[in-house]
């Protein structure tokens, strides 16, 4: 059980470092006025999508395994339910900065860079809430 909490606290570290800095290229993106450097960022926010997305399917495998082994302890706890809700934002996030890598892989996006910079922030709120319903479990 050590192992599987281990690895699931390992996989979520490097699922959130590529939420953090995907967000940063886009904006960074949207900032920039040169046609080459709009490319290699598309071309950096495209192969950190792919290296992340492995990431989050480990976070949501770990995690239903640890659930699977006391079933009647996390599905019966409020915080878990609140935790699995944040999660699913968060895939949900994930899923939409995929979006976001074709649209500008497509030189199709018209996000200006302080959207970008606001939808920066979203995982921040979510880990802060997650980790907080996860260690002190308050309900």
């Amino acid at each position: 059980m050590l192992w599987m909490k281990s690895l699931h606290i390992i996989f979520v570290v490097c699922w959130f470092a590529g939420l953090f800095y995907l967000p940063r290229i886009f904006v960074y993106y949207a900032s920039s006025q040169h046609e080459q450097t709009k490319l290699q960022l598309a071309k950096m926010a495209s192969k950190l999508y792919k290296f992340v997305t492995p990431f989050m399917l480990l976070v949501i495998i770990f995690g239903f395994a640890i659930i699977y082994r006391s079933p009647d302890y996390y599905l019966n706890a409020t915080w878990m339910k609140l935790k699995l809700i944040g999660v699913a934002a968060l895939i949900i996030y994930h899923l939409q900065c995929g979006r976001y890598v074709r649209a500008i892989s497509d030189n199709s996006d018209s996000h200006s860079h302080v959207f970008f910079r606001f939808f920066n922030e979203i995982p921040v709120i979510f880990l802060f809430a997650i980790v907080i319903l996860a260690v002190l479990k308050p309900f």
